[in-house]
């Protein structure tokens, strides 16, 4: 990947004139806003003039500002932070087109029996331990409730306003853990990972393809492809694995998952708490 804003900043500080002096130092200390400015605006916010706005960045090895926003852009956008927005036209036409190709990468990504060796880990586990932060969560959530509709004792972490080390302390190797961990993604992460190969416990890590660095912290992994047409991601692929996995543990699981899902329904009627429509 070329070279950050604050790394071509640091570049040429150095040889600065006052004016793109100036224009760096606001750069800097606004990164996470530069996408959303303008030319004229940049130059009002920091003082100085479209044509000083425009050497700087002329300096930094852009053509104009607009290559340089559309870079800033780009590499806030991988961190999944949501800036841009949906091109010109249909903004639900955009959307179903993205999916489209996001369901076509996640089947190249998955064919090759991932989810089946997966699916069987699950099923065998003792216990499984679904785990997910911030925008995670939700993915989490989800595929824990579709588990249970297979499986018996399969937890969510962290609950609210909880941590998560009382769940990760009662776990072995004769459990599962499945960290769902897609961008933005918080240090806890990692950690959890670490702690949870000290107790030897097998874990399934489901992301996307940024969370590469983790790859060496677990030996079973889902790489589901993120992204989307605007400012923010679609959750479609990732919501699209669980529905995959959580169907091929309720296979694996065989009549013991039939009688679970038998099971489920009685205690709903029982309790009342479907219509049934």
């Amino acid at each position: 990947m070329s070279a950050g804003l604050p790394e071509r900043v640091a570049q040429v500080y150095g040889e600065l004139g006052p004016g793109e002096r100036r224009v760096a130092d606001f750069v800097l200390d606004h990164l996470a806003e530069v996408p959303g400015y303008s030319g004229a605006e940049l130059a009002e916010a920091s003082g100085t003039s479209k044509a000083t706005v425009s050497r700087f960045f002329r300096r930094l090895g852009f053509e104009t500002f607009a290559q340089a926003r559309a870079h800033a852009r780009d590499r806030a956008r991988t961190r999944g932070a949501p800036v841009g927005g949906l091109p010109g036209g249909d903004p639900l036409a955009a959307h179903l087109e993205h999916e489209r190709r996001a369901l076509d990468a996640l089947a190249l990504a998955l064919a090759g029996g991932t989810v089946a060796e997966v699916a069987a880990l699950v099923a065998a586990a003792r216990r499984v331990l679904v785990v997910g932060w911030r925008n995670s969560y939700p993915v989490a959530l989800h595929l824990r409730e579709q588990l249970l509709q297979a499986r018996a004792d399969v937890g969510l972490a962290p609950q609210p306003g909880q941590t998560v080390a009382e769940e990760v302390a009662a776990l072995g190797e004769r459990d599962v853990l499945v960290v769902v961990a897609f961008r933005r993604r918080t240090p806890a992460v990692g950690e959890l990972l670490r702690a949870a190969a000290a107790l030897e416990v097998p874990c399934v890590l489901l992301a996307d393809p940024g969370a590469r660095a983790l790859h060496g912290l677990v030996r079973h992994r889902l790489e589901v492809p993120l992204g989307g047409p605007g400012a923010f991601d679609s959750y479609a692929a990732p919501m699209a694995v669980a529905a995959v996995l959580a169907e091929a543990v309720l296979a694996r699981c065989g009549r013991g998952g039939r009688e679970r899902v038998a099971a489920v329904a009685r205690a709903h009627e029982a309790l009342g708490e479907l219509d049934g429509a």
